[in-house]
């Protein structure tokens, strides 16, 4: 079974010459314990190109010291790491199949290969508090690696590490004006492997442009595009091991993607931009079927709950659970078969190729307010249409299709002006959180739509059972007039809180 837990810790680059510094001096720090040797034995793991070191992930196998095992390390903020740690197994290059998919949306088709041997010898200072708990270990490392990926002669050199146990943070700050006092620095590498692999290691991640007013309308493309990129791939692991709401955040990333892309198509290639719509609206149906199944069992769960015993006639909430359950199964598996595709990991290619190298026109350089403004102002009028359009409905009322149609422009311009925020502030967010609201409330309908066509199946189902009809007849009926009201609130919330337009002149 996986270890898991949070890393923070300093390191520093000490001369060979220099003594330790007068650890107990640190504030809050009681006493040091007794140091204790240990002797570290670490392969560390990577793809040949180092996807996983580009991330600043470290994946090794520990074979010596007193935790070994597989170690998964994967960075959270500065100096601070999410450690997933797996029992060894046989074979010493096999990575354990849960981390393996944890680094998939990383490492893609490629393997996982032996990148770096790194041996440490290591002096383990325990800092205690008066009440004897344990703030943190300090390690004198003496450390000698060896890059797999070259031919050249092992490395070696000290080190100090600071790792919190029980202590806070400011702990690490006072650690560092001691070690400076002592004219030791912060070390410039973010991990062994780094200074092992030397020239081979990739440079830090290139970060998307900063959008602001005087700046190019590109910047706020790229800027919202690189965000939900990276809630892609942080939702991908979590969707790989059923997370609580993983699949949800990741659809949810997916579409403002495709969304986002849609809306500034004008500043892009346009055959580029439509290849990646295209793919996210395939990865977003297939990774969502499950979380609609979430949804509808959820919806009718709480639908059989008010109900008076009386009125639920043969075996219901049992049959609800067994479909809704074999659909919400299925849908998992097929939104796991897509995560593992070469369709995805083409998909994720891409996204990285097209933040690396974007591929604008001639207008991504004109004045962000004006631009983007235009373009908001452009996805507000198309729900404006979307809107007069339900006038066509039979008998004055709208079909189900002309409502979900409104609901997609409504999100269209909530994602847009989500995007456009950055430089026009408390505007945007209003309009963001007016198309919001419309979207809130008619995806309350269609969830209505889809679980009403849910109980018909049902009750087709049941048509040669106890009297289960009934109750799914009444569902229906109960549904039926919570889709209504949806409706209703919905022309309320547009006469009275539609979105505004916004200003940049």
């Amino acid at each position: 079974m996986a270890a898991d837990a949070i890393e923070v810790e300093r390191k520093y680059s000490p001369s060979e010459s220099d003594a330790l510094p007068p650890l107990a001096s640190i504030p809050g720090v009681d006493r040091a314990g007794q140091p204790v040797n240990e002797m570290l034995d670490a392969v560390y793991f990577d793809t040949k190109a180092l996807a996983l070191a580009r991330q600043r992930i470290t994946l090794c196998r520990r074979s010596a010291g007193p935790d070994p095992g597989w170690h998964l390390k994967l960075p959270v903020a500065v100096g601070e790491r999410r450690a997933i740690r797996e029992p060894l197994g046989g074979d010493q290059d096999a990575v354990p199949e849960n981390l393996r998919q944890l680094v998939l949306v990383h490492t893609r088709c490629h393997a996982l290969i032996p990148v770096a041997h790194i041996r440490t010898s290591r002096r383990l200072t325990p800092l205690y508090a008066a009440d004897g708990a344990v703030l943190a270990n300090f390690s004198d490392d003496r450390v000698e690696a060896q890059s797999l990926l070259t031919r050249a002669g092992p490395s070696r050199w000290r080190e100090w590490e600071l790792e919190l146990a029980d202590g806070p943070r400011r702990l690490l700050q006072d650690a560092d004006a001691l070690c400076a006092a002592e004219g030791v620095t912060i070390a410039t590498h973010p991990s062994k492997l780094a200074r092992a692999l030397g020239p081979d290691y990739p440079e830090n991640p290139a970060t998307a442009p900063k959008p602001s007013r005087d700046g190019p309308a590109s910047d706020v493309m790229l800027s919202y595009v690189s965000q939900q990129v990276r809630a892609v791939k942080l939702n991908d692991p979590r969707v790989r091991v059923n997370a609580p709401d993983a699949v949800h955040q990741f659809r949810v990333a997916a579409r403002r993607l495709r969304s986002a892309l849609a809306t500034f198509r004008t500043l892009t290639d346009t055959t580029s931009a439509r290849f990646l719509r295209g793919e996210l609206q395939w990865l977003a149906g297939n990774v969502g079927q499950a979380r609609d199944a979430e949804v509808i069992r959820a919806r009718l769960k709480d639908m059989i709950s008010a109900e008076p015993p009386e009125l639920l006639i043969g075996p219901v909430a049992q049959q609800i659970q067994e479909h809704l359950g074999t659909v919400q199964q299925q849908g998992l598996a097929a939104g796991l078969a897509a995560l593992d595709s070469t369709r995805y990991f083409r998909l994720l290619d891409a996204l990285d190729a097209f933040l690396a190298v974007p591929p604008l026109n001639g207008g991504a350089g004109n004045d962000a307010p004006g631009t983007v403004g235009r373009l908001v102002s452009a996805e507000r009028k198309r729900l404006k249409a979307a809107v007069r359009s339900l006038d066509g409905g039979a008998g004055g009322t709208p079909q189900d299709a002309a409502l979900h149609e409104v609901r997609k422009a409504a999100k269209r311009l909530r994602y847009a002006a989500e995007a456009a925020a950055p430089i026009f502030g408390t505007q945007a967010t209003n309009v963001a959180r007016a198309a919001e609201g419309i979207q809130e409330i008619l995806g309350d309908f269609q969830d209505s739509v889809v679980t009403r066509e849910t109980l018909l199946v049902l009750a087709g189902q049941a048509a040669a059972g106890p009297g289960a009809g009934f109750t799914f007849g009444r569902l229906h009926a109960l549904e039926q007039q919570r889709g209504n009201e949806a409706r209703l609130r919905f022309y309320d919330a547009w006469q009275q809180a539609r979105p505004k337009p916004l200003r940049w002149t």
